[in-house]
Order: structure tokens, then sequence, then C-alpha cells
């Protein structure tokens, strides 16, 4: 048990005593952080305001009234319906600092919950590069994963991939047919209208070169037309050989978004290919269990659905079609045993979705329910990406990809680092200097992109992800590589967690702010609230800046040790968060 949740019980407890003494013994209630100064537990009375036939306001102040303070809470209070609790300074300070020390890397995180959870993120068509738009889907799935497991989870992502549409064939039918010299051309046309000398010489974006001419030849050419279609009927009765080609092919892609997804600090576990449940007969069991549904039906040209007006659907998107009018099934049908596949090795999943997605994910989850199948999927999903007028903007027909805010990033890091190490008169190496900018670049992008609910609309600003001193990836990066400065200054020292050496006010606030972690990791990861898991690391970042400007450290006589032990805890929870958001933790900067 961690010392908060040591202060939670307590709180628990003198609230049960308080309503059992007001003849409520047994009413629920919740304890959160709470919003205000002064107050480090919060109980809401709103609930519980039918049952008491009382005003929230007026059940705080009489249970307020019922409680002594005692054992780690230090005072209780009633404010606006809210019963707030403060605690004991004193073994706070000590109880954190210990046990941040004890835990180390673990501090914050939980014991193993035997929970198996599916993280399906990413997941793009395997027809080209990722380009920014969805640049949010792997920041927010890994950043999610990262912190269910800190949830004591057991945690599987996993990518599914699209090899059976229409778009994969396609390519397919380019790689194979257009030649390298035509792929070449249209690679050197593409730069020239994206502004950029040349296109960048990797596995993805070389590909998918050839999926323009394909895709334009089949536009034009209607042998080529009927020599895709005939691949596509191929592929879905089962030719290995087709089959075998176009997972060639979108094996070599998904290589070159690896290689993105990595640069980013993404890796995933688990890639699963669509074209599996065509192979193993599982999309055809579906179709078989929902034709025999009562909610079946058939269209005037023989493709198959099943209505989903009972289910919540409403409107025009009640029919839900699971085969074609020639009887082979869809991308939305292999979903379906993609997912009935999840849940015989998950009992929790999730999809990072994008908002375009919505009404898609609740089709599935009422088709699933007609299946008869217990679990469905939690959707997760979020707003795309834009960006502002300017050199990284989309340019009509121009696609921005992912690689190119990569590097973008890491560029303007470079360029603020060499300014601000000149101002110092610092000798960094060039170096250390563009491998600093690297970490700093891809921290920016992942914090920025998280620090915004995913649900919000999101517009990338170099302003916002590049500031060093307001709320952003380079603030936290800085000031755990103040924290390492000074310890590194410092040399040797003993360990010292004496609260009577540690009552300064920003001092105490530091641990407060440190003893909130596992709350919010439990937030952002089981409540799926990641946004929360930035806007803590700011808290951290605050906290400390307003401790180091307000005491001295290392010439601080008796008090140097606990302080240096401060440092030392507020660092390696730093650089947990960081590791939690996928972000570098430099020790210089």
């Amino acid at each position: 048990m961690s010392f908060m949740s040591d202060f939670e019980d307590q709180v628990r407890s003198a609230v049960s005593g308080a309503l059992e003494a007001a003849g409520a013994g047994g009413l629920d209630f919740t304890v959160e952080l709470p919003s205000v100064e002064g107050a480090d537990l919060a109980v809401p009375c709103f609930t519980m305001s039918k049952a008491l036939r009382k005003a929230p306001a007026a059940i705080a102040e009489d249970l307020a009234s019922r409680i002594q303070p005692s054992g780690l809470i230090a005072s209780v209070g009633a404010v606006n319906g809210y019963l707030n609790f403060a605690v004991d300074t004193a073994p706070m300070v000590k109880g954190v600092l210990d046990e941040i020390l004890r835990c180390g890397p673990c501090y914050g995180s939980a014991p193993a919950s035997g929970l198996r959870v599916n993280v399906e993120h990413t997941s793009t068509n395997p027809t080209g590069p990722i380009h920014v738009g969805r640049a949010r889907n792997p920041v927010i799935g890994d950043t999610l994963a990262r912190c269910l497991r800190r949830c004591g989870h057991e945690v599987t992502t996993e990518y599914y991939v699209n090899d059976v549409g229409k778009q994969v064939v396609i390519l397919t039918w380019g790689v194979m047919n257009v030649s390298d010299e035509e792929a070449e051309a249209e690679r050197e046309e593409h730069a020239k209208a994206s502004g950029h000398e040349k296109e960048r010489d990797k596995t993805d974006h070389r590909l998918v070169a050839k999926y323009r001419v394909a895709n334009r030849r089949m536009e034009s050419d209607p042998e080529v037309q009927a020599q895709i279609a005939d691949m596509m009927r191929r592929f879905e009765a089962g030719d290995s050989e087709v089959i075998g080609n176009v997972r060639k092919v979108a094996e070599a892609m998904l290589d070159g978004l690896r290689e993105t997804l990595a640069t980013i600090n993404v890796t995933l576990d688990r890639y699963t290919w669509e074209s599996r449940y065509i192979e193993d007969g599982s999309a055809r069991d579906v179709v078989s269990r929902l034709k025999a549904s009562e909610y079946a039906g058939e269209t005037e040209d023989g493709a198959c659905y099943v209505d989903l007006k009972d289910f919540g659907i409403q409107g025009k998107n009640t029919k839900f079609t699971f085969t074609r009018s020639d009887g082979t099934t869809l991308y939305t049908t292999r979903d379906l045993a993609y997912h009935i596949d999840k849940f015989t090795r998950s009992d929790r999943v999730i999809d990072v979705l994008g908002e375009d997605q919505k009404l898609g994910s609740q089709q599935l989850c009422a088709a699933l329910r007609i299946l008869g199948e217990e679990g469905v999927p939690e959707p997760l999903f979020y707003s795309f990406v834009s960006l502002p007028e300017g050199k990284m903007s989309t340019r009509k027909g121009v696609v921005v990809y992912l690689d190119d805010l990569i590097d973008e990033a890491v560029e303007h890091a470079y360029q603020e680092i060499r300014s601000r190490t000149e101002v110092r008169g610092s000798d960094m190496s060039e170096e250390r200097m563009r491998e600093i900018a690297r970490i700093v670049g891809i921290g920016a992008i992942r914090y920025n992109i998280v620090r915004v609910q995913p649900e919000k609309q999101f517009v990338f600003k170099w302003s916002e992800a590049l500031n060093f001193d307001g709320n952003s990836g380079p603030y936290l990066q800085y000031v755990h590589a103040r924290a390492c400065s000074m310890l590194r200054k410092a040399g040797d020292f003993t360990r010292d967690t004496d609260p009577s050496k540690l009552d300064d006010r920003f001092e105490v606030n530091l641990v407060k702010t440190l003893a909130r972690y596992s709350e919010v990791l439990k937030a952002a990861g089981d409540g799926k609230k990641i946004h929360m898991l930035p806007a803590y690391g700011h808290d951290v970042a605050v906290a400390f800046n307003q401790f180091y400007a307000s005491v001295s450290v290392l010439d601080s006589g008796p008090r140097r040790d606990a302080r240096l032990t401060l440092v030392e805890c507020a660092r390696d929870v730093m650089a947990d968060v960081l590791d939690c958001l996928g972000m570098g933790a430099p020790e210089e900067m």
C-alpha cells in the first residue's frame, strides 16, 4: 500500500463513521483529488442529497462536525458541498519520500492485476506512409498502453493489417507492373508539388509512388481495372498465390511504417492480418451466424444485412451489410471475426479510432450483441491533427507525412538548443546537440499530441510544442536535466527523509505533487484519460521550479542532504513520467 492509499483509507473510514452516526450507514460515496488549495482529498456530497433529503452543503457541514482529525488527517472542512481533508504534512513528507526511494522506477505503479488488456492502435492501411492527420493514433495508443501496464495489467498492443481491401490489391498490382523508372518519375513530381528537393529513400515512400501510378492507370485503363478486379476475386476465394503476393507487398510497406513508429518510440507487440479470417474460415462462420439471426435480411441484389434499429442505431444507418451481392465478405464481417478472436485472448479490448469511425464502432458493437458475444470493445476516439498555414501546411492534393513532421521537429529543437548553448557559452559538441535535439524534438511531438484531450480538435503549433518555458515536452525534459545537473554538482550525499528539514511550503507542495502519481496513472490508464499524465508532469515541473527558486539546495547546511533527497525523488518521478509519455529524459539540455 502507498502512503496516499493509507490516507485515503483513513478518510473513507472517517466519512463512513460520520454517516453511521448520522443514521445513513452504508451510503456510497466517492473520494477524489480536490481542485482547491489547502485540501488533499475531497468527498463530494451531491450524490447523498436524495438519500439524506438535505442540500449537499448542509450534508458536508453536518459530516464535518462529526469527524475529529486523527492519524494522517490534519483537518477537515466543508466547502460548497464538499468535505475537504488535509493531510498531516510531517508523516506525508517522510512516507512519500521513503516510498519513492524504496520503490524506485516502480513508484506509482500498481501490483499485477491478472487482467489482460488489448489495445489496438495505428492500424493504418499499408498503402503509404503515415500522414500527419493520423499522427495522434499511435501516440495515444502507445501512451495508453504504457499507463495500463503501470496499472498492473498484462497489456498487448496490436496492429490490424488490412491486407484484403482494394487499395492494397492496387498497390500489389503496381509493385508487380509499374517500372522503377515510372515510379521514380512519380516521386520527383510529387516532391516538387510538396515543396521538397526530393522524396526520402524509405520503403513506404518508394512503394506509395507505385500505388499512385497504379491507381491512375486503373481509373483510365479498363484492362488494368479488370486485372485488379480479378486479383480481388481470387484473393477472396483464398488463392494462395494472390494472398502471398499481397502479404509480401504489405509486409514491405509495414517495414517502412514500423521504422516511422520506432522513431517516435512506438513499438507494437502483435500484427494481425485481416486475410487470416478468410483463410481460417472464421469470417464465413460470422456470415452463417448472422444469417441465422432474427435480424437478418437480404437486399434486392442479394447482399445480406442485419437490422440494428433495436440496438440504438437510428436513421438510415440501421442496416449493417455483411456480404456483397455475390456472397463475398466485407471488411465489416472480418472485423467482427477479428474482435471475437481478440476476446478469446483478452479480458478488456480497447480500440483507438479516428472520429470518422464512430458509426462503424457502434454498428460493430451492435452486431457483436446479435452474435451473442459477451464482450464489446471500448472505443477511444480522437480528432485528427491539422496544421496551421506555413511550411508544414497541407497543400491541395499533397499529403504531409509524419516523417516530415518528425524531421521538422528535430530541426526546430536543434536550432533552439544551439541558440541556448551559444548564449550560455557552453562547449557542448555538435554531435551531442544533435542527439539531444532528436530526443527533444520527438518528445515535443508526443507531449503536444497527448496533452490535448483526444476528442478535442487539435492544431499542431511549433510555438506550443517547442516552448521550453511553457506547457510542453521540452519544459518537462529541462526540469529533469536541471535535477540531474544539481545531483551531479552535489556529488555524494546521505539520503535523508527527516520531515523537520523539509518544512518549507514549496518543499511540502512538491512532495504532495509527487504523492499524486499513482492516482494519476490509474485515471490515465484504467480511466483512459491520458491527457491527465502530461498535465501531471507539468504540475511536477512547476512545483520543482518553485522549490528550486525558493530555497538553496547545495549550500543549505544541515538541510542539504534532505533537499538533495527531494531533488533525487523528483528526478526519478519525472523520469518515469517522461518514460510513460514515450519521451526521452536527457540529463543535460
